[in-house]
């Protein structure tokens, strides 16, 4: 957020202009820069997003959760981890404030950020947010973690993407109830 203003603040763009862009990790920041500073983006792409921190780190039975303690903490026995990842975890955070469109990518194989955390962190937004959107999800369904394998399967992604973008930035969406 902070380079995004600094890049506004300097004349180089606008605020509401830019499309914020990160996957995994990233993701997880792109639901957090949602939550907290919508109007500032044009638009966010969230790739395979690590948006459901708190109850996935709260599992331990998915095989890359423990693992996953020392860097992220232990929720289940340490309660100021708790406190601390529900502090942030885009899923747990979402308010009734309007959102910028969205465009969440998951792989239905992923195995770090299982597909269900995508989609359910957009049903969240859909049902939640007042305004703005649209939230749309990409579920590909020949995908894991780094999204399709091949030259052109991953090109088509990297289109969807970028026509994303053009479109937040260029002429918008129509808002429910407009003509179009």
């Amino acid at each position: 957020m902070a380079a995004a203003e600094a890049l506004a603040d300097g004349g180089f763009t606008a605020r509401g202009r830019i499309v914020a862009e990160g996957g995994s990790a990233g993701g997880m920041l792109m639901g957090a820069v949602a939550n907290m500073a919508p109007r500032l983006f044009a638009g966010i792409i969230a790739e395979v997003p690590f948006v459901d921190v708190l109850n996935t780190i709260l599992d331990d039975t998915l095989p890359l959760t423990p693992p996953e303690w020392p860097e992220w903490g232990d929720p289940i026995r340490d309660i100021a981890a708790f406190q601390t990842i529900r502090s942030y975890s885009p899923y747990d955070n979402i308010k009734a404030q309007a959102y910028p469109p969205i465009l969440a990518m998951g792989g239905l194989t992923d195995p770090r950020v299982t597909y269900w955390e995508p989609a359910k962190w957009v049903a969240r937004l859909r049902a939640t947010m007042t305004g703005g959107g649209p939230v749309l999800l990409h579920t590909n369904m020949d995908a894991g973690h780094g999204g399709s394998a091949g030259r052109f399967d991953s090109l088509k992604e990297t289109a969807l993407a970028y026509a994303f973008a053009i479109r937040a930035v260029g002429e918008g969406w129509p808002q429910a109830g407009a003509d179009a």
